[in-house]
C-alpha cells in the first residue's frame, strides 16, 4: 500500500486471503476489484490485521505501572513511561498511522461494497457492521491517546488530508457510540456463526465494547445498561467464565465460553513477542518486557487482604506463598517452575547468588525487575513463533466493569457482587470466606478493592495504562520508580526498603494525559495544532 503523508491517503491496496486468520496474499487493483463476495469478505479481513496487533497488545501494558521494557523495544514504550518522550517518538508516530490505515480500510469497504453485484442482503449488512466496527475502535483509540483527532468517514484526498483539521475528542466519542448502537442488529450473536467465521466481531462484541467506552466517559448509568445486556440474557450471546483462570491463556482453550473478541493469529499470521517476556533460559533471549514489584504487590493474600493488612499473613521473606493464584498463572518469581520448549522442567532462580543447576546457562539477571511474565506463554509455538489468540473482549472483562459501574452509582450491593467479583474469585481459587463474600464498606474502599481486582484478573492484558489514566491516577503511579526484587548484596541501586530501582519515571498533569501530535504528522498538515503542553 502507497503511504501518502499523513494518515496513508491513498487507494487502499485490498488482499484476497481465504480465511479471517491468513496473511495477506494478493493483491488487487481498485478497478479489478469488487468483483463478488469474497473480494468483499477479503478486503473486511485487512480490515481485521489492523484493528490491533501483539506490539499494541503487550506494549501497552509497559505504559502502565504493571510493566517495564528495557531498551527501545516495543516502539519505545519505556520512554512514554519514563516522561521522557517527545512528538518524534515512534510509539507515538506509529499509533498515528496505524489507525489511520485501519480506518482507511475500513471506510473503503463501507464505500465500496456496493459496487459488489447480486449480494446476499445479510451478508453485506454484515460486512459493513465489522467495518463500522473497527473503524469505531480505531477511532476510540485515537481519542483516547491524542483526544481531539482528524475525523473522517469518506476516502479523502491527498489534498485533504493536508488541510483536514481535528474533530473535538467528545465528538468522535459520540460518533464511536452511535456506531456501535446502530451495527448491532445486523452482527451475529456468538453462537450463530459457524466455526469457520469463529473469531469475527458479534453483536456481544459491540455490546462491550460500547460498556468500555461508557466506563472511559464515566457514563455509569449508560455502562451499567450496556452490561446487563449481556448479564441478564442470552439475546445478545451466550457467555460465561471458563472454569480455569490458567486455561484461558491456552492454545487448547481458545474459541472459549469467555470469549468476546480476540485478535486472531494463526493460518500464517504468528508473533514471536514472548521471546521478550519468557526467561532467558526458555526463549535464549534476555527478557526486555517483564512485571513490577509494584504489580506482584498489588496481587492479595488467599484470605483477601492486601499484603500490608493487619491480619493478612503475608511475610517478606517468603512473599510468593498464600497470594492469588492468578500470581503464579500470570507470573513467574524466585524459585517458580516452568516447562521449557524441550519439555524440561526448569526452576527459575533470580536472587543474586543463585546457582540454578537446573538451568541450562545463568539466568540471573536476565530480567530487569527478577520478574518474568508466564501469561500467554505458548509451549507449542514453532520456533517460538505464537498462534495463541490474544483478548480483546472478554466476559471477566464485563463483570469488572458492572461491578465498577454500580459501586460509582452506589448500589455495589452483595447480590451484584456474589454475581462478578466472588465469580472471578472462586474461579481462581479462593475458598475462604474473608476473600469470596461481600466485604461491605464504603464506596471509596470498594472502589479500592475493585480496582485491585480488574488488576489482577487483566493483568498483562493491554488494558492498566488505559485504566490509569481514566481513573486519573497515573501522575501518582507513573511518578515513582519502577521497583524489581528485594535484595540484600549487590552492585544494585536500591530503595530504602532493599528493593531494587531499575528506573525512575516522571508523569506530568495534564500534559501527559495526552500524546502529542506526531511532529512528522503537524509538519504536513499545520492545521492539526499540538496539544497543551507539547
Amino acid at each position: 500500500m502507497k503511504k501518502i503523508l499523513f494518515i496513508l491517503v491513498c487507494t487502499a491496496s485490498l488482499f484476497s486471503c481465504r480465511k479471517l486468520d491468513q496473511p495477506n496474499t494478493r493483491e488487487f487493483t481498485d478497478e479489478a476489484y469488487w468483483r463478488d463476495a469474497q473480494d468483499a469478505l477479503d478486503a473486511l479481513t485487512s480490515c481485521y490485521e489492523n484493528m490491533s496487533d501483539d506490539g499494541h497488545f503487550f506494549g501497552d501494558e509497559a505504559l502502565s505501572d504493571n510493566a517495564f521494557v528495557s531498551g527501545t523495544g516495543f516502539n519505545g514504550v519505556s520512554l512514554i513511561a519514563a516522561g521522557s518522550y517527545d512528538p518524534s517518538i515512534g510509539r507515538v508516530r506509529g499509533e498515528w498511522s496505524y489507525r489511520y490505515s485501519a480506518i482507511r480500510k475500513c471506510n473503503n469497504v463501507i464505500l465500496n461494497i456496493d459496487r459488489v453485484p447480486s449480494m446476499d442482503g445479510a451478508l453485506k449488512a454484515r460486512i459493513i457492521a465489522e467495518a463500522r466496527f473497527i473503524r469505531a475502535y480505531s477511532y476510540f483509540n485515537m481519542a483516547d491517546w491524542f483526544g481531539d483527532a482528524p475525523f473522517y468517514t469518506n476516502l479523502i484526498s491527498i489534498e485533504e488530508s493536508k488541510t483536514i483539521g481535528r474533530t473535538s475528542k467528545a465528538e468522535i466519542i459520540s460518533f464511536v457510540l452511535s456506531e456501535l448502537a446502530a451495527i448491532r442488529n445486523d452482527l451475529p450473536v456468538n453462537t450463530a456463526y459457524a466455526e469457520k467465521y469463529r473469531g469475527r466481531i458479534t453483536r456481544g462484541a459491540a455490546i462491550a465494547l460500547s460498556a468500555r467506552v461508557r466506563m472511559f466517559n464515566s457514563e455509569w448509568d449508560e455502562a451499567r445498561k450496556e452490561c446487563e445486556l449481556l448479564l441478564n440474557t442470552t439475546q445478545n450471546g451466550t457467555y460465561a467464565l471458563l472454569g480455569s483462570y490458567s486455561n484461558l491463556f491456552l492454545p487448547a482453550y481458545e474459541f472459549n465460553s469467555e470469549t468476546i473478541l480476540d485478535l486472531q493469529y494463526g493460518g500464517g499470521r504468528t508473533y514471536g513477542t514472548q521471546r521478550s517476556f519468557l526467561p532467558q533460559t526458555v526463549a535464549l533471549l534476555r527478557s526486555t518486557l517483564v512485571p513490577t514489584q509494584d504489580l506482584v504487590d498489588d496481587y492479595i493474600m488467599l484470605n483477601g487482604k492486601g499484603i500490608r493488612e493487619a491480619g493478612s499473613g503475608y511475610n517478606e521473606n517468603n512473599p510468593y506463598v498464600n497470594r492469588d493464584p492468578r500470581f503464579a498463572a500470570a507470573i513467574i518469581y524466585h524459585g517458580a517452575t516452568i516447562t521449557d520448549f524441550e519439555n524440561k522442567v526448569q526452576t527459575i532462580l533470580t536472587q543474586p547468588g543463585s546457582v540454578p543447576a537446573t538451568n541450562s546457562v545463568d539466568d540471573q539477571g536476565a530480567s530487569p525487575t527478577g520478574y518474568y511474565f508466564r501469561k500467554f506463554y505458548d509451549v507449542t509455538a514453532s520456533n517460538y513463533n505464537s498462534t495463541l489468540n490474544l483478548p480483546v473482549l472478554r466476559y471477566a472483562d464485563v463483570l469488572l466493569m458492572y461491578a465498577e459501574a454500580l459501586n460509582e452509582l452506589g448500589t455495589l450491593d452483595a447480590a451484584a457482587w456474589n454475581r462478578t467479583v466472588r465469580l472471578l474469585r472462586v474461579r481462581a481459587g479462593f475458598t475462604e470466606a474473608t476473600a469470596t463474600e461481600f466485604p461491605g464498606g464504603t464506596k471509596e474502599l470498594l472502589r479500592d478493592v475493585v480496582r485491585r481486582e480488574r488488576r489482577a484478573e487483566l493483568a498483562f492484558e493491554g488494558l492498566r495504562s488505559f485504566d490509569i489514566r481514566r481513573w486519573k491516577i497515573a501522575e501518582a503511579v507513573l511518578n515513582r520508580p519502577v521497583r524489581g526484587i528485594k535484595v540484600s548484596g549487590g552492585a544494585f541501586n536500591r530503595d530504602p526498603n532493599g528493593y531494587i530501582i531499575v528506573e525512575n519515571r516522571t508523569f506530568t498533569s495534564p500534559k501527559h494525559y495526552l500524546w502529542p501530535v506526531p511532529t512528522f504528522e503537524s509538519d504536513q498538515n499545520k492545521n492539526l495544532g499540538q496539544n497543551t503542553g507539547w
